[in-house]
């Protein structure tokens, strides 16, 4: 089952992305690549995408909540801490994320990254990217993109049996 959302007049199919992100990771991973996905969306993406790969072993997953430049305001959050479950020195990392915007986030999750280890590339693949960067920060691979006003916000949702959809809400 696919969940449509309204995004104004462009309408994004969640599942449908996933898929061509799938396609997109399987041409620019290679044989020693390992998937780390930014809770919690892109851990969803990530957990995923490693089943579906037949990949060995199991994604990680990693939090931008202790190197984040607004860490006074926003906190820990919920979405659970850091999880790498192989060595990061040399190895090729994948960072999935479901929505890039300001490039914040990665910004974070890399010296975070960097806190496990010396990997030796890093790069990123992105559900949909939204544009509006405030660092010089893009995605490898975006399965779509879209413009959004910059009161609004895109999540990726999923529901209990592992369906995904997109959340759009307006910022107060």
């Amino acid at each position: 089952m696919s969940t449509l959302t309204s995004v104004g007049a462009l309408l994004l199919d969640a599942e449908a992305l996933y898929r061509e992100l799938l396609r997109g990771v399987q041409q620019i991973g290679g044989a020693n690549t390992r998937l780390v996905g930014i809770t919690s969306g892109g851990a969803w993406l990530a957990e995923r995408l490693q089943k579906d790969m037949n990949l060995p072993g199991q994604a990680g997953k990693i939090s931008s909540a202790m190197h984040r430049d607004d860490f006074a305001q926003r906190g820990l959050s919920s979405g659970g801490q850091t999880v790498l479950p192989f060595d990061v020195n040399g190895a090729d990392i994948l960072i999935l994320d479901d929505v890039l915007f300001t490039g914040r986030t990665l910004r974070a999750v890399i010296n975070e990254l960097f806190d496990y280890g010396r990997p030796a590339s890093v790069k990123l693949a992105v559900l949909v990217d939204r544009g509006g960067r405030e660092l010089p920060v893009q995605a490898d691979f975006a399965a779509a993109r879209v413009a959004l006003a910059p009161n609004q916000s895109l999540a990726l949702a999923r529901s209990d049996a592992g369906v995904f959809s997109f959340d759009v809400k307006a910022k107060a």
